[in-house]
């Protein structure tokens, strides 16, 4: 999940307290260390109503976390759908076009994306954001990503589509479809801002192999 703020804060929170506060609304939210974040989500071709229902569900997750987009593998799936909803910010996001018309990326909000597929636009066009994730809790670290891209998906009906988009729902989409081929936003990191940031991400992950989800 890309995220748009940290979750509160508390003077003590343990592995355990995370574990409570990822159930809190809506569906589980897997954290660092769960093996499922590390698996590459298999082809959806059934197009169905169970499909729906799990799209509107992590619609719902992500939102009552204040997050901007959700992977599969961050509800315990191995599947190729993820969902994005920039929600205000979509009005500051750069342009879009969507097969073949320059739209609004605000109309396009709540976008689900299945069996996404990216091509980058400009790869010299490289632009550095602070990146958060709630299956990282309070981690965070600068970023660099192709501020354009081309993505194909389908629809929940299984319809194809095109979509160019720029700016923080280009970012967006990045960050959610590599949670879909088990790639995580701090794999991207600069190894020098990794290292800043490494101690926090190992406690945080050997923490959470010794929680038990349910």
């Amino acid at each position: 999940m890309f995220e748009t703020r940290t979750a509160p804060e508390q003077t003590c929170f343990s592995g355990q307290d995370v574990s409570r506060f990822f159930h809190k609304m809506g569906m589980r939210v897997t954290q660092y260390g769960e093996a499922v974040l590390r698996e590459r989500g298999s082809v959806v071709t059934n197009f169905d109503e169970e499909l729906a229902t799990l799209a509107d569900e992590m619609c719902d997750t992500m939102r009552s976390h204040d997050g901007i987009g959700l992977a599969a593998q961050q509800v315990g799936r191995t599947m190729q759908i993820c969902v994005v909803d920039l929600g205000q910010a979509a009005r500051e996001t750069g342009g879009a076009r969507w097969d073949g018309r320059d739209v609004p990326p605000t109309i396009l909000m709540p976008l689900v994306l299945v069996n996404p597929k990216i091509e980058v636009s400009a790869p010299d066009e490289i632009d550095f954001m602070e990146e958060g994730c709630l299956s990282f809790y309070k981690v965070r670290g600068d970023v660099p990503r192709p501020e354009r891209i081309e993505v194909t998906y389908q629809d929940l009906q299984g319809i194809q589509h095109h979509l160019a988009c720029e700016g923080l729902l280009s970012r967006c989409i990045q960050h959610e479809v590599d949670h879909l081929n088990g790639v995580l936003f701090i794999d991207r990191m600069d190894k020098q801002d990794f290292a800043k940031i490494r101690g926090k991400a190992r406690r945080l992950k050997r923490r959470n192999q010794l929680v038990d989800p349910s």
